[in-house]
């Protein structure tokens, strides 16, 4: 906080204003929004530059104004990172209720994404992503912060895979948990709760549910998609790569699907 404060004074210094000039500017600051609590007195400012008081949030915005500091960098000096304003609600605050996200895009905030994919890629095919990603950047999303990316694998439902329609649609992209490899039991009340498997084989990949009996692997397409189930001896000629625990997709490829046809 002492630091904090030391960068205050110095940009106070900067340009050469004196404490009684930041207290007359602030004067006028309280009295433009009609607030006494934007007033900054010399006593006050003395603490908050020598001895690191926490400057409250109408006077550190008053302190902005005078000096022409950006806010959001000045609470960084205090440790309050509204870059991770996102991360902390996802990761810490859980809400039972649907609601809306009033979070805005920062363009000061920093995340982790893929920018460079194999040129090879055809997303026609079932893909595992991760494979294809050959160069990894920061881009300035702020609402993705609080996803460890990197530490993630992905893959890709290809534009004609309809093997899980309409569960999950060709398109769409799939985060894979590699520590979940083990084939469930019949522990599910619904085709929602069944877990979904990425697998690969000798023809590429899929992304569907499976029953493994014995050294038998069969994968099961939903059985709206028309498609047909295929089996495989396992471990030898199928691995499953994870377990799919979320997803992102569209919601209008059933139109596309019935004007193909």
């Amino acid at each position: 906080m002492e630091e904090a404060g030391q960068k205050l004074k110095r940009a106070r210094e900067r340009l050469n204003l004196r404490y009684r000039d930041v207290e007359e500017a602030s004067l006028r600051i309280a009295e433009r929004h009609k607030n006494d609590e934007f007033i900054m007195a010399l006593s006050r400012l003395s603490d908050i530059e020598n001895k690191g008081t926490v400057p409250t949030i109408y006077r550190l915005y008053s302190l902005c104004a005078i000096y022409r500091l950006d806010l959001a960098e000045v609470l960084e000096w205090y440790g309050v990172d509204l870059g991770a304003l996102a991360a902390d609600s996802v990761n810490v605050v859980e809400i039972d209720r649907t609601h809306l996200i009033g979070f805005q895009p920062d363009s000061r905030g920093e995340v982790l994404l893929p920018i460079s994919l194999d040129p090879g890629i055809d997303l026609r095919r079932t893909t595992y992503l991760s494979r294809m990603i050959q160069r990894w950047g920061k881009l300035p999303l702020m609402l993705l912060n609080g996803m460890d990316l990197k530490s993630q694998r992905y893959g890709f439902v290809g534009t004609e895979d309809w093997s899980m329609y309409p569960l999950l649609q060709p398109g769409s992209l799939v985060v894979i948990d590699e520590t979940r490899r083990k084939v469930a039991d019949n522990a599910w009340a619904s085709e929602f709760e069944r877990p979904i498997y990425f697998f690969e084989h000798r023809k590429g990949y899929a992304c569907c549910w499976c029953n493994l009996t014995g050294d038998r692997l069969l994968l099961q397409p939903h059985p709206a998609s028309q498609c047909s189930p295929e089996m495989f001896v396992y471990p030898d000629e199928i691995d499953i790569i994870g377990q799919v625990t979320a997803v992102a997709m569209r919601l209008d490829q059933g139109k596309r699907r019935r004007t193909r046809s």
